[in-house]
Formats: structure tokens, sequence, C-alpha cells
């Protein structure tokens, strides 16, 4: 599944929801926030068993096309199968993710950027509610 936002701007001190449910047998999904698919300021994704990974949130960016380095996290509050709620807000220094559970987590915005036009969901969840306020 991939859901794809262009020209749909998310600025600094707004909140995006983000509602879905992984498939039952999903390996993971992630959330991309940035200026387009070579350029994402933030890479948020779960995997439930990928590439190794059982059960870790992975965080990164990417600049031209090139990943930058990952940080991991450990707290998983994900279930397959399950609906999830999370919140990314952010600021010039930082994105903000809350977690289905309450718990946050934080990710340095490396762009430093106020405003960005591209948002994506892509793999093994369906979007069920969107909402940018």
């Amino acid at each position: 599944m991939s859901l794809t936002l262009k020209n749909m701007s998310i600025k600094a001190g707004k909140e995006l929801k983000i509602t879905g449910v992984p498939k039952p047998d999903a390996l993971s999904f992630s959330v991309n926030i940035g200026h387009g698919e070579d350029n994402i300021a933030l890479h948020f994704n779960p995997r439930f068993n990928y590439q190794g990974d059982n059960n870790v949130i992975v965080f990164n960016s990417r600049h031209g096309g090139s990943w930058s380095e990952e940080r991991r996290e450990n707290h998983f509050p994900f279930e397959q199968g399950e609906e999830f709620k999370v919140t990314i807000s952010f600021n010039n220094e930082e994105f903000r993710v809350k977690l289905p559970d309450g718990n946050m987590l934080y990710f340095p915005n490396r762009f430093g950027d106020d405003k960005y036009m591209y948002i994506q969901v892509e793999g093994d969840a369906r979007v069920t509610g969107f909402k940018l306020k």
C-alpha cells in the first residue's frame, strides 16, 4: 500500500495524525515527510519482522537520494492487524512522534526546514484516517 501526497504543505507547529491498520502478516510500514522521495526529512519505519529487525522502529533521513545514519528505538507499541494512531509534529530542530501508547519519540530535523510538501505512507499498512491540524 502506498499513499503519497505532494504539494500539501505541513508546517512547523501543525500536527499530522495518521490512523491505520497493519496487515495481519505485516513486515513493516513507513511514514516519510520531506521534499520528495530523494529528500526525506523524517523516515519513520516500524518493523515487525524486516531485514533482520524484529519489533524495532527505525528513524532516518535521506539527502539527495542517500540515506543518513539510522536511529533505532526498541519501544514498539504496534501489533499486526491492530489499529494504530500516530501523531507527528515538528519544529526547525526536531520531529516529535507520539506513538499509539502515548509515548513520545524525538528525531532531529536534519534539514532544519519549517515546511515540507511531501508526505508518504507505504508498506504493509492501510491508512484509515489522515488529519492535518
